[in-house]
């Protein structure tokens, strides 16, 4: 009988261990998704969200998506970005740049960023091709102004900005800049 006592309470302890187990991976996972969370909304927090379009800069004369036509983005360069309905406010033909660059305010490195156009970079600068370091005129993110960057690729085409809300808590975003053609799609 006390063999049989000893083994249901130690059954019982096992149990309750694994069950405090579980609740605890629950909840670590839980804190991990909120950190997540957080850190996403502080990546859309450094983002200049109503962006002032460039003065100067040539309009496509034939978009594949003109100004004013809805589009569904596919691209991911934000939280809350991909999947979103979105209206095109400006179409332009310029050269797009994906950029790597040290922000000026001492954060960390930013990787691969897309987009920067040629009218983003500092006045005067040359057409840039892939391996060319470049200073940045452009102000989409903090410490972007004013950092030099390494060009990872240089395309020749059209630019979009667009408005869109969010899909993360609904925020309106103006003048997203830039989208390229490949990162958006027709609405069916």
């Amino acid at each position: 009988m006390k063999k049989l006592l000893f083994l249901g309470l130690s059954a019982a302890f096992i149990l309750a261990g694994c069950a405090d187990t579980e609740e605890q991976e629950t909840e670590t996972q839980t804190d991990i998704e909120s950190v997540e969370e957080e850190a996403g909304h502080d990546e859309m927090m450094d983002m200049d969200h109503d962006g002032d379009i460039p003065e100067g800069l040539q309009e496509a004369e034939n978009p594949r998506y003109p100004v004013g036509s809805n589009v569904i983005i596919t691209a991911d360069h934000m939280p809350g970005m991909e999947g979103a309905e979105a209206t095109i406010a400006g179409a332009f033909d310029t050269v797009i740049y994906e950029v790597s660059y040290t922000p000026t305010d001492g954060g960390e490195r930013v990787l691969d960023h897309k987009w920067v156009i040629h009218e983003d970079l500092e006045d005067g600068a040359d057409v840039a091709e892939a391996g060319d370091e470049v200073v940045l005129e452009a102000d989409h993110m903090d410490g972007m102004h004013g950092a030099t960057a390494f060009v990872e690729e240089a395309i020749h085409g059209t630019v979009y900005a667009v408005d869109f809300d969010s899909t993360i808590d609904g925020e309106r975003i103006t003048n997203h800049m830039w989208m390229t053609e490949d990162e958006l799609e027709e609405v069916e």
